[in-house]
């Protein structure tokens, strides 16, 4: 009996199962999440990254801009006729009165207020005018959106 009790032990030595190696797989879960997170990144500053000259088209949603100065605006009527104020101006006569009545000179703020029925191309024609004569901040003005 003593025999058999012994063999059934296995010889008084067991075999141990084989050692686990290193995991020779990569873990995606991790790499996903980062690629992921990047993505969300990516997509939230792309829009912020776009560069171009900062307009106002005509019924926007935009607010008001923060400014202590106000700037000098020019309006363009329905049929093309430019103002500064009140008096009205030829072509050869904007960028003069623009620097006479500019305090900041060259660096003053130009606003061009153009009538919605205008010709797009008069109110491209003034604003190249304007920014030919030497002024750097020109922009549109636009009523806000009323839906």
């Amino acid at each position: 009996m003593g025999m058999a009790h012994g063999a059934a032990k296995g010889g008084g030595r067991r075999r141990r199962g084989r050692r686990q190696g290193a995991i020779n797989e990569i873990n995606m879960t991790p790499f996903i999440d980062v690629v992921l997170v990047l993505l969300i990144v990516f997509m939230v500053a792309a829009p912020m990254m776009t560069v171009g000259v900062p307009l106002d088209l005509p019924q926007s949603k935009a607010g008001p801009l923060n400014s202590d100065t106000k700037p000098v605006t020019l309006s363009i009527r329905q049929s093309g006729q430019v103002f500064l104020g009140e008096s009205e101006l030829s072509d050869e006569s904007i960028v003069p009165k623009l620097t006479e009545t500019a305090k900041s000179g060259f660096e003053e703020r130009v606003f061009v207020r153009g009538d919605k029925r205008v010709d797009y191309g008069r109110v491209a024609q003034v604003m190249a005018i304007v920014t030919g004569g030497g002024f750097k901040k020109v922009a549109l003005v636009t009523e806000p959106d009323q839906k």
